[in-house]
């Protein structure tokens, strides 16, 4: 049966580094329009809110667990697509994903209740919305290395910049063709992800060793198999010349001995036939396999009884791991804890601020149609604190952590600022500050997983799901503990004091990542050297063994050739 071939436009880049670039820009630009229309637009929706209010006649709280649900859902499902992204690619799932969000925002313009819009806007939209993020912003992260940071902050600014542009397009346009037929636009909008979806090229890592080690097999194969065939003719030689000397007993034994170890030997080298011709097999199989179907090597009984024989020193052949599905492993590990809750604490000033900021403002004596450009200021400076932070982490030389860190604590003092300050101009500044340090924190948060003082680049898809999945439920409660305070106090500066506590917590916990880190790596280290005593213990044991029949043989004809010379003076 003959096996399709994959076109090569579907099949995997193959690289023998990281490339830094090649079609990781292609994969860029697809991240940056799947920026446009996840958080982008689910920033937007907040120019219907009066609308849907006023439709459906109902309370503001009501109307905005849309946008909670969806934010929840779109966190919470995280497990499930990091898991579909490794089972079948990412660019399948992220298809699948730009056709629910688009299914989910077009249905809801046909809808009679705000409990539907749950469902079409709130589920199926915010299930769309994490099937179309997480892969694609996994496989960006494995494309680049040196300027990970810096591309994915750029990238990332397309959430800016749908929020700087949809605002006051959407405004203008709901007054001409109403909001419904503005969401079957932004619908027909979101179905783009589809076609970005094609982009998403796989990319996998092969270093010069790992290509070289399948042409090198069979030249390691014939060199073990001549070096027994030497190993049997210096036998055959010592036996001859021991039996030539016509020792008695020595003789005997020396035979005896040695025709026991070349039926070994004869074994063996056997075996290394067998083992040969099963490895040139399982190469042509390999070699006829499209390169998006993963190498199939069952086991070998008969290398199984040669790896007990074969020294340790000899090299074997490089297998590639295939990744885990879902990785909650990595919840034993310390330094990813301390960084998902890190995740889950600064969520709770990620969301509440561009809610409640405009009413902040009315409450502070700013003039209404004022107020209204207190989220432009927002996504301007956010543009500029994506651009800003990437270029400063391609820069420095000390962890990236330890910059994040900075910018955490720094934005942590702006929302405490936004209580304090009661004009307009004092607001305009603290909503630039915070749009700053919104987008160096929001565009590094998930690519700094990859880096080694986290959980590094090897566990980043499996492990991505799961801290997402965990700071979901900040997601889903930032919004309504804000509104909940608002209630209680009469006062909308409760919200940003909330948030602030919230960032505060989350710095202490990201402070903690590089002392469990640390910790971690003394264990390991710890264990290395304990596995490396019991291997040189090994060694030594190995040593002391009893000689080898070759050594065995020469013993026994230095003893042939005393007897010899004893009879001869006798």
């Amino acid at each position: 049966m003959k096996i399709p071939k994959v076109p090569r436009c579907l099949s995997p880049n193959v690289y023998p580094e990281v490339p830094e670039g090649g079609w990781g820009w292609a994969v860029a630009v697809a991240f940056f329009m799947v920026e446009v229309n996840t958080y982008g637009v689910l920033k937007t929706l907040g120019v219907f809110l009066e609308d849907l209010m006023r439709e459906f006649k109902e309370t503001n709280s009501r109307v905005s667990w849309v946008i909670s649900i969806s934010v929840f859902v779109f966190a919470f499902t995280a497990p499930l697509a990091s898991m579909l992204s490794n089972r079948f690619g990412c660019r399948p799932v992220v298809m699948m994903g730009g056709f629910l969000m688009s299914l989910g925002m077009i249905s809801s313009a046909f809808i009679n209740g705000i409990n539907e819009m749950y469902i079409s806007i709130g589920i199926i939209s915010g299930f769309g919305f994490c099937l179309a993020f997480l892969p694609t912003v996994t496989i960006l992260a494995q494309y680049f290395s040196r300027r990970r940071a810096l591309v994915t902050s750029i990238a990332s600014s397309g959430e800016s910049f749908a929020m700087f542009a949809f605002a006051p397009a959407f405004t203008r346009l709901k007054e001409v063709i109403g909001w419904r037929y503005c969401l079957v636009v932004l619908g027909v909008m979101q179905a783009s992800v589809i076609g970005f979806g094609i982009l998403l090229r796989p990319i996998r890592i092969e270093s010069e060793l790992v290509k070289e080690d399948s042409d090198s097999d069979s030249l390691s194969l014939k060199q073990i198999q001549s070096d027994y065939e030497l190993e049997n003719e210096q036998t055959r030689t010592s036996l001859s010349s021991a039996i030539s000397q016509g020792s008695g007993d020595s003789g005997v034994t020396s035979l005896s001995t040695s025709d026991e170890d070349l039926g070994n030997a004869e074994t063996e080298a056997k075996a290394l036939m067998r083992w040969g011709d099963q490895d040139k097999e399982i190469l042509e199989k390999s070699a006829s396999m499209p390169p998006s179907a993963p190498p199939s090597t069952p086991p070998s009984p008969v290398k199984e009884e040669l790896d007990v024989e074969l020294s340790e020193g000899e090299a074997c052949p490089l297998q590639p791991s295939t990744p885990k599905l879902l990785d909650f492993s990595m919840l034993k590990d310390g330094a990813f804890i301390w960084y998902s809750l890190f995740g889950l604490f600064a969520t709770l000033g990620f969301f509440a601020p561009q809610l409640y900021i405009i009413e902040l403002s009315k409450s502070q004596g700013v003039e209404p149609s004022m107020a209204s450009y207190m989220l432009s200021v927002m996504a301007v400076a956010e543009i500029f604190g994506r651009f800003s932070i990437g270029v400063v982490l391609n820069k420095v030389h000390c962890k990236k952590t330890h910059v994040l860190l900075g910018c955490v604590i720094l934005m942590s003092l702006v929302l405490v600022a936004f209580t304090i300050v009661w004009e307009f101009w004092g607001l305009l500044v603290c909503c630039a500050l915070y749009g700053f340090f919104m987008g160096t924190v929001g565009s590094t948060h998930i690519p700094l997983l990859a880096e080694v003082e986290v959980v590094g680049i090897q566990k980043l898809p499996s492990c991505v799901g799961v801290y997402v999945f965990i700071q979901s439920f900040a997601g889903l409660a930032g919004p309504p503990l804000g509104g909940v305070l608002v209630d209680v106090t009469q006062n909308y500066g409760a919200a940003f004091y909330s948030c602030a506590a919230g960032m505060g917590l989350s710095a202490v916990c990201l402070a903690l990542v590089g002392v469990a880190k640390s910790g971690v790596c003394q264990r390991m280290n710890r264990n290395k050297n304990r596995s490396k005593n019991t291997e040189e213990e090994k060694n030594i044991s190995q040593d002391s063994n009893p000689l080898d029949f070759l050594e065995v043989d020469l013993v026994e004809n230095s003893s042939v050739k005393q007897a010899e010379d004893n009879r001869s003076v006798i």
